[in-house]
């Protein structure tokens, strides 16, 4: 298994929606910020075993989609499938029992549970270095005029350049932010709602992924309808000629 400092497998993963934030009473009076998050059902699309992919992982797909938006290799990819918005890779240590058309809820997940969540930041646009990093910005007065939000120097004397990463004004926001260790205060099954404790990233109807260590579960896919009706009109004639 690969190293926890580079990698993270997790078994319980779920795709949602971040619906917004509130409170929750809980049973010793206390309130808690919690954040309303739709999550699932998700669908596995694609169970990788490893073969020409050289890739463990089961993909799933969340969100309602029409169907006439879909792309046509993505149509093709989703055929038998309901279509979705979003679909998503999630690496697992095993594969056994996982098949494509199965099920992911939120019951997946309990009571307490200690989950990881991954979601994109809101977009601020193009900032100076003082929203952007913090800066305290230069003096407002002696001699200093029109520059208290300036950044200062950028470059040292020697080396006659600006360095890699340097600090400075650009666009802000838009970007993968990881929040660990938020705690699964309620779960709404018949709302496929989830509440966790705090705040995750992004704003409202933005797509996030939630990770938790555990077993997961998952609702089995349900025979064809119309493979049963065969095996009926197959059956009941032989039955007529032998009678």
């Amino acid at each position: 298994m690969p190293s926890p400092l580079t990698h993270f497998y997790y078994m319980k993963f779920i795709l949602g929606q971040k619906l917004g934030m509130t409170q929750v009473f809980l049973d010793n009076g206390a309130v808690v910020p919690v954040t309303r998050v739709q999550a699932g059902p998700c669908q596995i699309v694609q169970v990788k075993n490893g073969g020409k992919d050289n890739d463990v992982s089961v993909q799933i797909g969340f969100g309602e989609q029409k169907s006439f938006r879909l792309t046509n290799p993505m149509a093709g990819h989703l055929k038998g499938l309901d279509p979705v918005r979003w679909v998503k890779d999630f690496d697992v240590e095993k594969i056994d029992g996982l098949e494509k058309g199965d099920l992911i809820t939120v019951e997946t997940f309990s009571k307490g549970d200690v989950v990881r969540v991954i979601g994109t930041s809101k977009g601020k646009g193009f900032a100076g270095v003082v929203k952007r990093h913090g800066f305290h910005g230069g003096p407002a007065t002696h001699g200093h005029k029109d520059n208290l939000r300036a950044p200062g120097s950028i470059g040292a004397g020697g080396v006659q350049r600006v360095f890699k990463d340097m600090r400075m004004a650009g666009r802000m926001g838009g970007e993968q932010v990881t929040v660990k260790n938020l705690e699964v205060v309620e779960i709404h099954p018949e709302l496929n709602e989830i509440y966790l404790k705090g705040a995750v990233p992004g704003g409202r109807n933005g797509l996030i992924e939630i990770y938790a260590e555990g077993d997961l579960k998952v609702v089995k896919k349900a025979a064809p309808v119309e493979a049963a009706k065969t095996e009926e009109t197959t059956v009941v004639p032989a039955v007529e000629q032998a009678a």
